[in-house]
C-alpha cells in the first residue's frame, strides 16, 4: 500500500504562489528520524493555551491524535519513527541555518520546513525580508541539508495567505482588538477596519511578498531535485476561516487549523511506501 495514489506526478503550485513545475519523487521508504524546522506555526503556538507553544499539536511533529500530524502518519507506517521539533516562535528565514545545523546533528532523513510568515509580518513594509535574500537563505539551507544528510527528503510548506486572515477577521471586533493591541503582523493587520486605498494597496503588497516567497521556495526545492517536495501551494490557497484560528490571538492555527495543515501538506507531499 502507498500513502498517496500516484507515485509520480507533476506538481504545479497554484494561485501564483509557486515556482516552476517539478516532478515528485517515486514512493519513498518511511524515514527513521524527522526534524521540523520553522516558526511558531510549527510549534503549535497558541493551539492549547495562552501564548505558549503546544508541540503536541504541531502539524508536522505533534503526537496529538486529533491533529494527525506527519509524525503520527509516518509512525503508523513504521512504528519506530523518531522526531525532533527545532522550530522556534518568531523565527524568520535568517534563523533557518541554525535549525538546519540541528537537523543535521540529529541525522534527520525527513525534514519539514515552513518559514516566511515572520519575514512578511514586520513592523513596517521596509523591514520585510527582501525576496532575493529569502531565496538566498533557502538555497543555503537546502545546500547544507544536501551536504550534511544526503539521503534526507525535504518537504517545504507554502506560507499561508496573510491577506485571507485579514479578510476573514476584519469584521470581527475581537479579532481587530487582538491584532491592534497585540501589534500582530502590522504589515498586514494594522488598521484592520480601514478600507482606504493606501491600506488596501499595503495589504496587496504584503500578499505579493508572501507569494514571491512561495515561488522562490518552490524554485529552490525544484533545484534540489526529487529529494525535495512542496505542498503545491495548498496552504497558501487553503480557504481557512476563523474556526481554524486560535482565539488567543486570532493569528495562529488552533487545533482545527493544525489538523488542516497536517492533512493538506501530507496529501500534497511525498508518497510513502507502507512496509506492512
Amino acid at each position: 500500500m502507498i500513502g498517496r495514489l500516484s507515485p509520480v506526478v507533476t506538481a504545479v503550485l497554484v494561485l501564483a504562489a509557486s515556482g516552476p513545475a517539478q516532478a515528485v519523487a517515486a514512493a519513498q521508504p518511511v524515514p527513521e528520524t524527522m526534524a521540523t524546522l520553522g516558526d511558531s506555526i510549527s510549534t503549535g503556538f497558541n493551539s492549547c493555551g495562552w501564548y505558549v507553544s503546544c508541540e503536541a499539536r504541531s502539524w508536522s511533529a505533534g503526537d496529538n491524535a486529533q491533529v494527525v500530524s506527519h509524525y503520527l502518519r509516518l509512525h503508523d507506517l513504521s512504528g519506530t519513527l523518531q522526531r525532533d521539533n527545532f522550530a522556534v516562535p518568531g523565527a524568520t528565514s535568517a534563523d533557518l541555518a541554525g535549525q538546519v545545523d540541528r537537523a543535521i546533528a540529529a541525522k534527520a532523513d525527513y525534514v519539514t520546513i515552513l518559514i516566511g510568515a515572520q519575514d512578511a509580518c514586520r513592523r513596517t513594509e521596509r523591514e520585510m525580508t527582501p525576496v532575493a535574500l529569502y531565496r538566498q537563505r533557502l538555497d543555503a539551507a537546502l545546500s547544507a541539508l544536501r551536504a550534511g544528510v544526503p539521503q534526507a527528503r525535504v518537504f517545504i510548506a507554502s506560507v499561508p495567505d496573510l491577506r485571507r486572515l485579514w479578510q476573514v477577521g476584519k469584521d470581527n471586533p475581537l479579532a481587530r482588538t487582538f491584532w491592534t493591541v497585540g501589534k500582530i503582523c502590522p504589515t498586514m493587520l494594522a488598521d484592520p477596519a480601514s478600507m482606504k486605498k493606501a491600506d488596501a494597496e499595503r495589504r496587496a503588497r504584503v500578499r505579493a511578498r508572501v507569494m514571491a516567497y512561495n515561488r522562490e521556495a518552490a524554485g529552490a526545492c525544484a533545484e534540489m531535485g526529487p529529494s525535495c517536495d512542496t505542498d503545491e501551494g495548498a496552504i497558501f490557497s487553503f480557504p481557512f476561516t476563523l474556526d481554524h484560528v486560535s482565539k488567543w490571538d486570532f493569528f495562529h492555527p488552533n487545533i482545527d487549523g493544525q489538523r488542516a495543515l497536517a492533512e493538506q501538506t501530507f496529501e500534497h507531499g511525498f508518497a510513502w511506501i507502507d512496509p506492512r
